[in-house]
Formats: structure tokens, sequence, C-alpha cells
């Protein structure tokens, strides 16, 4: 889903930082802090609370019966959004990552969207594991890169156009022409599956890369759809594995052939393979 957010202009704070004063370093740990008062909540007793709050809706609705508790409860209060402001947040997981995003990086001096996506983005991943979400992940995507869409391809794009070592999250290294060429080729290789797009989502993303530049504060929204799409396509293919019981019949053929001694010719050894397995068949259960 693509949502229109608005947040601090980047290219704004970076002007000021530079006039005021040398760049500070991001804490990382503050920053991660600041993002868990209003991603983590309950998160002692819910492993899936980040998943569901700023991750995808796909993985269920938070629990608050036991009360509003952050990770970060106890601990300096200096970084963490306000009780008052919380009740501000919205709830749709994007949104919320989002808005969680404009207020940490405005609390926590010399952190940029492209520090909340290298060090919160994996934690979201790990909740959505958590939460059955994301098994066998790393094996469906590449999987799926068999039969592409534009959607996909231009999703995986963007994602490696806006990394620290490319464009950057603001396109400042890609101001120039020939600097969003080159970073563009490099990404468009990566993408397996996406030649007959290349030049169709050339166009596009350097029409954005000039939309990001003049309108820095409508550009958060494209990273966190960028990253919630990629959960859940995942997830999609995840689904459809659990529908189809391809993942566990893969499993049992794998074990058959090398743990029974006799390829499962007998019945017994074919039994034994399927309760091996069957761990399939319990995270599929999660997400019916």
């Amino acid at each position: 889903m693509r949502k229109k957010l608005l947040f601090l202009p980047i290219v704004l704070l970076t002007s000021v930082a530079a006039n005021a004063a040398p760049a500070s370093k991001c804490s990382r740990a503050n920053l991660t802090r600041c993002l868990d008062s209003a991603c983590a909540i309950n998160i002692s007793s819910n492993p899936a609370a980040r998943c569901q709050y700023c991750g995808t809706a796909s993985a269920g609705t938070p629990d608050t019966k036991k009360g509003m508790r952050a990770v970060s409860a106890g601990a300096s209060a200096k970084y963490n959004i306000s009780e008052k402001d919380l009740k501000k947040a919205p709830t749709d997981p994007g949104e919320r990552y989002a808005w969680a995003t404009k207020q940490c990086i405005a609390k926590v001096t010399g952190c940029t969207v492209d520090d909340v996506t290298d060090t919160y983005d994996k934690l979201i991943e790990q909740s959505c594991t958590a939460a059955g979400v994301s098994a066998k992940m790393a094996k469906l995507q590449k999987e799926a890169k068999k039969t592409r869409t534009k959607s996909d391809c231009e999703s995986e794009i963007s994602a490696c156009l806006v990394l620290d070592n490319a464009c950057s999250g603001d396109y400042r290294n890609c101001e120039e022409n020939a600097d969003f060429d080159k970073f563009f080729a490099a990404c468009g290789v990566q993408a397996t599956g996406c030649d007959n797009f290349i030049s169709e989502i050339r166009g596009e993303l350097l029409a954005e890369r000039d939309n990001a530049i003049e309108n820095a504060d409508e550009f958060l929204a494209k990273i966190v759809a960028t990253y919630q799409n990629a959960r859940e396509n995942k997830l999609a293919n995840i689904r459809k594995g659990c529908e189809e019981d391809t993942e566990y019949e893969s499993c049992v053929e794998t074990v058959c052939q090398n743990n029974m001694p006799d390829k499962c010719a007998d019945s017994t050894e074919k039994v034994s393979a399927g309760l091996l397995c069957q761990f399939y068949k319990t995270a599929c259960k999660t997400l019916r």
C-alpha cells in the first residue's frame, strides 16, 4: 500500500545542521529506544509486537489488554515518545512506522531516515518471524523472482537505490544523472527477472529522484511502503506454500532421500519423515 505521509524534510535538517555545527553521529541505541517506545509495546509478553505495530497488519492486532508498556519502560525517558504523543500515533503499521520515524529523527541528534531503516527494519523482520510470518523467507523470496511483476521489480530496485552506499534515502548522492545511472544499473543487475521492466522503472525512479530532491518531506512514505510491500509479498508467498502444502512435501522428500535407509520405500519410513516435517504444518496454522 502506498500512502502519502509528511515528515520533517531531511534536506532542511541536513542544511540546518551543516550551518549550525559539525554533524553529530547518530546513536542507534537511543534511536532504537525511541522507536521501541512506539513499536515495541508489551514486547516482553508479545514477541510479535514490532511486526504488529510497525510492520504489517497481516501479523494480527496487538493485544493492549495488559496495558501499554514499552520495552524501554524504566529507562531514561529522554528519547521515548511520550504517552501523550502516542495517543496521536496512527494504528496502521506503515503509517505508524513513518510517524515514529519522524518523531525519533527529531529527538535523536544526527539520525536520518537511513539510520532508521538500517537499524530498525531488521528488528521488525525478526518480530515478523516470531509472528510466524517470515518462515523460510529467503528461499521463498528467491523462488518468487521466477515470476516477477513490475511492482515487485520496482520495489526491489527502489529499496536497493536508497541504501546509504547508493543514492541514499533522500537521493543526495544521485543529484547528477551520471551518478543515478551508475547506481541504478548496479541495482538492476541484482533484480533478476526484471529485464522487461527496466527501462520503464528507470524513467519512473528518475522522476521520483527529481521529486524527492524537491519534496523531501513526501519521500518517507515511499521508503516505508517499499519495505512494507516486501513483507506483504513474503507473507503472500508463505500463505501460498501453506495452502498447497509444497514446503511440507518438499521437507518430507528431502528427509526421505537424505535420512532414511530405504528412501521411504517402506511406509514406516514415510510416516517418520512426515513426523519430522510436522513443524511446517504447525507453523502454517498460525497464518490461518
